[in-house]
């Protein structure tokens, strides 16, 4: 059973269509040998026992309320030193209702439960819906999972089209979902520019008012999760990333030094990775991490992503207050709406996009 996912044209700017497979029904036919589309090559197989990372920073979000100073910079020095070193850490106490994302997670599942007809009701199109992203040719190899994309906020940017009516709360959930990610993420941001000594509103103001977008990942259990991945290598192309997991099942992992390292779920935290946006907006002080998504041969898996990136008419580089002689500017001024259209035309490569705006 096939359904269509909608890349970009590179030539022509418009939208080009490729039937790809719907990897929930392919798992369903409990497939004996995997299709060639999905099997990678030696190189670029998970291997059968990626090390286990447990210092990854965890940020006690609680600390910047703190009444004590020298509590708040502790934490703060935590963040800038998670954010330079590794790129990703996972929030804790950061005041988003733990029955909210079990609420999230729920919703994804009981969607890609319904009926195939109903799904496909909201196939991909132009970057949203139901299917798969980043597919630029009838020959690529494909990723083991489904996605729901969607424009979240602002609210008039959504294309309700798109957004299921099946479970009924669906849009209701995700409404406030991705309310509460937008207070965090805004936070977030703040903190950061602070830590590197510019005024806390600089990223924002750089960025102008910011945009959302939530995927939804459905990654079915894989008769050979030695053969395949979940999500290709990549770097997120937002300022930043919020992402809900699992709580029970290790499926994301990321690259640092060379070696790949499984992020094992903490119940009730959020994996906060830093995007393209804020690595130039800092002029490489703050890194872009490669990642990806690895299967499971019992188990399926969800994780829900909240993308936090600027309006489309924004002109990005670094803050001028970070460039001087000993720290020259690494990337080039561009339209961020350039560069996203650059990141949906292209396929999930590590951080092949980043290097579109940097200044070689």
């Amino acid at each position: 059973m096939f359904n269509s996912a909608a890349v970009f044209d590179t030539s022509e700017g418009t939208s080009k269509r490729f039937s790809v497979p719907v990897v929930q029904e392919l798992a369903s036919q409990h497939l004996h040998s995997l299709p060639e589309r999905y099997i990678r090559s030696e190189k670029e197989r998970p291997n059968d026992f990626p090390l286990q990372q447990t210092d990854i920073p965890i940020i006690d979000m609680d600390m910047f309320l703190s009444d004590s100073e020298f509590c708040r910079q502790k934490e703060l020095e935590k963040l800038g030193t998670a954010c330079q070193q590794w790129g990703f850490f996972q929030a804790v106490n950061h005041g988003i209702p733990v029955s909210m994302m079990e609420r999230m997670k729920k919703i994804v599942r009981e969607f890609v439960q319904l009926p195939l007809e109903e799904k496909l009701k909201y196939e991909m199109q132009e970057a949203e819906g139901y299917g798969q992203l980043f597919v630029a040719s009838d020959n690529q190899v494909l990723d083991w999972s489904d996605i729901v994309f969607l424009t979240t906020l602002p609210t008039e940017n959504r294309k309700m089209n798109f957004w299921p009516t099946t479970p009924a709360d669906f849009r209701e959930t995700v409404d406030r979902y991705a309310l509460e990610i937008q207070k965090l993420c805004k936070t977030i941001f703040c903190l950061l520019s602070e830590k590197i000594g510019l005024k806390r509103d600089t990223f924002i103001n750089m960025c102008g008012e910011m945009e959302q977008a939530i995927r939804m990942n459905y990654y079915p259990a894989c008769p050979r999760p030695d053969l395949v991945l979940g999500i290709s290598p990549h770097a997120d192309g937002s300022a930043l990333t919020a992402l809900l997991q699992d709580d029970e099942t290790v499926g994301l992992q990321i690259r640092k030094d060379g070696q790949w390292f499984s992020i094992q779920p903490i119940p009730g935290a959020l994996v906060i990775n830093v995007g393209d946006v804020l690595e130039v907006l800092s002029n490489g002080i703050y890194k872009s991490i490669e990642h990806r998504a690895v299967t499971n041969i019992d188990r399926d898996r969800v994780s829900i992503a909240m993308f936090y990136t600027p309006r489309k008419e924004a002109e990005l580089g670094p803050a001028p207050e970070l460039i001087d002689e000993l720290n020259p500017c690494q990337y080039r001024t561009f339209i961020h709406e350039d560069y996203m259209r650059h990141f949906f035309r292209s396929k999930l490569e590590g951080k092949a996009c980043l290097e579109f705006v940097r200044i070689k």
